[in-house]
């Protein structure tokens, strides 16, 4: 057996490194921190190969003495902690002492810094050893410069990406630094040519616009929110603005940007029923709270936290979202562009001023020139949700229409004549619409004053639908439907002891399903208000949702259940319906809770202003 012996330094911070710098974005993101912590309210970035040539970081922050100088390439080596109370009480980005020793293990580093008061010092370290020390002229501030990353470590470079993939981590670490940190003012170079710039006048929307594009910017609206524990304030973007992945969800927490599973849940949850399958928000939301409620020393990257309250925070963070989504009309305006608008200069703008009410005529999938430049994405594909086959089918008249809709019209004679309803509406966000037609038997036409409404029916009343079974759902059921023959269902063994553990859970939804041998199962009743002629396949259903998900709970099978049973209720493509049906439908939307997405997501209403029908016609330009 060999034996045991202590590492040298060199190896040790080799090591070490392997943690910290993970690529050339990882010096990037360290260095800026510590600009941060230093008071810094302007930094620059200068890149070449994306880093991998080269690494330079200016600030004007507090700068370091001669003595502080060289402790801060020591291993472990910081000024932001002194002992382990500090330790639960992090307010700073950087604390674990590491960042310094560690690029300067993998790299040829030279660092300029002065206090302002005193001749600045110079350092140049080669793969962590100390070679030059010496007087500088440098204006208070740190300038440093990180070139031949992984010089000494060539089966790194093995691993790194192209260029552009490595300038894509870089820029997304600049812009969530830059969102983070919106009273800083940022500038990146690569290559000699500017990449963008911040103002640093501390305006979170105007970063939003310089990362993400004016368009997207108009399409943010600011959530402000508090408890006893936690300040939540940023932008949210509305339901019509979606990206293919999570990534664009940017979460700070006392100015730290950090990635944790449970407030996504929770973000998505405020967003619930309102994005498309496997679509995601644009989020920027920052998070205030005492230190002694985040544990930040998770891991070396410190991008993962732990919380001490996290249910407090989670239903703090889904209120939030959930009330923004509220007080909000959600009705996208028609895209009158040619293309996309794409911002084509990234210099710092003066003035800017958005309106958060503005409805913005571009896509849902506008970026600026700089992010399809560095990081493409994909165009927002929506595609129908697979559906059973009895989904193709027109819906029978349904017994508990009556309980579902309001008295919008009423019959008279051969024709229709408009009754008011006695119910509270909330005029701000859903206008009433007139219906004028219907168009490929799918479509519902509709005017008012402000212009023209398309409305797809099926996900109109899918939206009613779903809110009605969704409320019968949440209380227990008392009338229910025998059956003369009770509804058999066989499973697997290990299917039927899954059943079995959840038999209460679907009881709750009122489904009661009685053992009936070893593998078999029988259904002697089920609520009245079951979906007439498809009750076996909605059982099967929702036996299947218990045996799919890991994790079942009431609330879920209540919701999966509510949205396949409207799903399948509700009138289809090429479905023509009569003036009265056109005008309770577009009635009944409009009392509905959630008027503007179908259950899965997908818009219901789109509105065609008269300014912007004008446009169409060349009557304005």
């Amino acid at each position: 057996m060999a034996t045991i012996r202590q590492m040298p330094d060199t190896l040790a911070n080799k090591i070490a490194a392997g943690e910290v710098v993970e690529r050339p974005s990882s010096v990037v993101k360290e260095l800026l921190e510590n600009s941060i912590d230093a008071g810094s309210t302007w930094v620059k970035v200068e890149l070449e190969e994306a880093g991998l040539s080269k690494i330079k970081i200016m600030d004007n922050g507090s700068g370091m003495t001669e003595d502080d100088c060289e402790r801060s390439f020591l291993r472990h080596a910081t000024s932001k902690i002194i002992d382990e109370n500090d330790l639960f009480r992090v307010q700073t980005l950087g604390f674990r002492g590491e960042a310094l020793a560690s690029i300067a293990a993998v790299s040829r580093l030279t660092l300029k810094t002065s206090t302002g008061h005193e001749a600045g010092t110079r350092l140049y370290l080669e793969g962590g050893q100390l070679k030059e020390k010496d007087k500088s002229d440098a204006r208070q501030g740190s300038e440093i410069t990180v070139e031949e990353l992984f010089f000494n470590t060539p089966a790194r470079l093995k691993y790194m990406k192209t260029i552009h993939t490595e300038l894509g981590h870089i820029t997304d670490v600049l812009n969530r630094m830059a969102l983070s940190h919106p009273e800083v003012r940022f500038e990146c170079w690569h290559n000699e040519k500017r990449l963008f710039q911040t103002n640093g006048r501390g305006d979170v929307l105007q970063v939003i616009a310089q990362i993400y594009g004016m368009n997207t910017a108009k399409k943010m609206i600011p959530i402000e929110h508090e408890t006893l524990d936690f300040t939540i304030r940023g932008y949210i973007a509305k339901p019509e603005v979606t990206r293919a992945s999570r990534n664009y969800i940017s979460t700070v927490i006392n100015g730290r940007y950090i990635r944790n599973p449970s407030v996504n849940k929770a973000i998505l949850q405020g967003y619930h029923t309102l994005l498309p399958i496997g679509r995601y928000p644009l989020v920027v939301l920052q998070i205030n709270m005492d230190p002694v409620l985040v544990d930040v020393n998770v891991h070396p990257a410190k991008l993962e936290v732990r919380f001490s309250k996290e249910k407090e925070l989670f239903d703090a963070v889904r209120d939030a979202v959930t009330k923004v989504f509220k007080q909000q009309t959600l009705i996208p305006e028609v895209d009158q562009s040619p293309q996309r608008t794409k911002v084509k200069d990234t210099s710092v703008q003066e003035s800017f001023t958005l309106d958060s009410s503005v409805q913005d005529p571009s896509s849902s999938t506008a970026t600026d020139e700089n992010e399809h430049k560095i990081k493409p994405e994909h165009p927002l594909v929506r595609e129908s949700d697979p559906t059973p086959s009895w989904l193709s089918q027109e819906a029978d008249p349904d017994p508990i229409e009556t309980a579902m809709t309001s008295s919008f019209y009423k019959q008279e004679g051969n024709g229709y004549k408009q009754e008011k309803s006695t119910q509270p509406i909330e005029s701000s966000r859903v206008p009433v619409m007139y219906p004028i037609g219907q168009l490929h038997g799918t479509y519902i036409l509709a005017q008012n004053e402000n212009g023209l409404y398309i409305v797809d029916q099926h996900a109109a009343q899918e939206r009613i639908k779903y809110e009605f079974f969704r409320d019968k759902l949440a209380v227990p059921e008392k009338e229910v439907q025998e059956l003369l023959m009770p509804m058999t269902f066989e499973f697997t063994k290990s299917e039927s002891i899954l059943i079995e553990n959840h038999l209460e859970d679907l009881a709750q939804v009122g489904l009661f399903l009685e053992s009936f041998g070893d593998k078999t199962f029988i259904v002697r009743s089920h609520p009245q208000w079951f979906p007439k002629g498809h009750e076996q396949e909605v059982i099967q259903e929702m036996i299947d949702q218990v045996l799919n998900e890991q994790k079942v709970d009431v609330l879920t099978l209540r919701e999966e259940a509510a949205t396949l049973m409207s799903c399948k209720r509700s009138i289809k493509a090429n479905h023509y319906l009569n003036d009265g049906d056109m005008g309770k439908l577009l009635e009944d939307l409009r009392l509905s809770t959630d008027p503007f997405t179908c259950p899965h997501g997908r818009p219901i209403i789109v509105h065609f202003s008269e300014y912007e029908m004008e446009k169409m016609f060349k009557r304005v330009m």
